[in-house]
């Protein structure tokens, strides 16, 4: 049932709080939710803080790998927080509403977070094809500072484009509904609630879109492309294993990420269905922040280490 917008508009007629639609009428249904919503948040918020944590206090993981998988371990804690808590929220009481201020920021930060991702995944691309393709030039090639520079064009990208995105869209006005049709402030579906023609606004997010998903997947396309052949004439079969390993645990994630984000952000707007695009988006902002963290410490035994060594200091500084 949509809601009356008079309460939620001041005397210029522009819609100032919106309120997100209802995952369920059936009360137990959105109590189960929310549990498996906030179990997979907390171990989520969990997996990411300790593979930060055990990177940040193992010397023999301050290495540009880690310290990218570091930067995207605090991406993603971000990421969940500028979503999770308000859906929670919603799930469970009546307070479903969000003030346009509020919505402008929850949007400004989701998609800072989302287009620093992309870009952060393309810089660990470049590190990959560094250390396989050119071993003898990675430690002066990839040093500290290029790895510090190449975190900070990856939140600077974010947030230009977070920024000029926000902005453009709430600058327009909103005459009604005032109900999103999802769960977070979302790009599409607040666009489908702005007044009048939005179409240049729409050509606008699917062309940023395209920029900042496709541009880095593409590089991420060549560094795996140029791996793959460095890795194809290697003579070691040993040597051609390990390459491929310490590459297997970002190409997971890569998939998950881009596959999740393309489908959503890139396929024609005559296709979107309300269902699917919340579907799609638990996918990516609760499933996949959770997987991120148990991907890496399966697959590495070097992180696997560093937790337990974490782990262990935490016990024995909490008996002792």
């Amino acid at each position: 049932m949509s809601l009356n917008c008079s309460l939620w508009q001041d005397n210029s007629m522009s819609v100032k709080y919106f309120a997100f639609a209802r995952f369920s009428e059936v009360i137990q249904q959105c109590f189960l939710l929310f549990t498996l919503i906030l179990l997979m948040f907390l171990a989520s918020l969990t997996g990411n803080a300790l593979i930060a944590l055990a990177i940040w206090t193992n010397l023999v993981l301050h290495t540009p790998m880690y310290f990218f998988l570091a930067n995207l371990s605090l991406l993603e804690i971000g990421y969940t927080c500028s979503v999770i808590p308000k859906m929670l929220q919603s799930l469970v009481s009546e307070g479903r509403g969000i003030s346009r201020e509020g919505c402008a920021t929850q949007m400004f930060f989701f998609t800072l977070l989302g287009i620093s991702e992309c870009c952060l995944l393309a810089a660990m691309a470049f590190d990959r094809y560094m250390a396989i393709c050119s071993p003898l030039h990675y430690a002066t090639r990839v040093s500290r500072r290029v790895c510090v520079r190449l975190a900070m064009v990856s939140w600077g990208v974010g947030f230009i484009v977070a920024f000029s995105q926000t902005n453009y869209i709430f600058s327009l006005n909103f005459c009604g509904p005032c109900e999103i049709d999802h769960f977070f402030c979302d790009l599409p579906p607040i666009l489908a609630l702005a007044c009048g023609d939005t179409s240049h606004n729409e050509a606008a997010v699917f062309v940023a879109a395209i920029l900042c998903i496709s541009s880095p997947f593409l590089l991420i396309i060549a560094s795996y492309g140029r791996i793959l052949a460095a890795v194809l004439i290697m003579p070691s079969p040993a040597g051609r294993r390990k390459a491929l390993s310490t590459c297997s645990s970002h190409l997971l994630v890569v998939t998950l990420f881009y596959g999740s984000a393309s489908v959503t952000y890139l396929r024609p707007k005559s296709s979107h269905s309300p269902g699917m695009d919340k579907l799609l988006a638990l996918f990516y902002t609760v499933v996949t922040p959770l997987l991120n963290p148990i991907i890496y410490s399966l697959r590495n035994k070097e992180v696997k280490a560093a937790l337990r060594r974490t782990l262990g200091k935490k016990k024995v500084s909490t008996h002792g």
